[in-house]
């Protein structure tokens, strides 16, 4: 499925300018029609996939407790 760069911005959650300059630079493929540039849906899977695993490990990352400070003295 093709989206034009205004809908790849709201799929993707970035500013339409952000977009706009990803395609320029061929950050993101895209095809020109002679009016408008057509972004394919389907490559941005691997990006979703790589961010969810990312979420993933950032929460298992802060969910881990402390170990014991070894450093601690008892000075009673």
């Amino acid at each position: 499925m093709y989206m034009t760069i205004e809908e790849t911005a709201e799929y993707l959650g970035m500013p339409i300018e952000q977009v706009r300059k990803y395609v320029w630079a061929g950050r993101i493929r895209s095809v020109h029609d002679g009016d408008q540039y057509l972004i394919n849906q389907s490559q941005f899977g691997t990006y979703f996939n790589q961010l969810e695993t990312l979420k993933r490990q950032i929460e298992d990352y802060l969910s881990e407790p402390l170990p014991p400070d070894l450093d601690i003295k008892d000075e009673d």
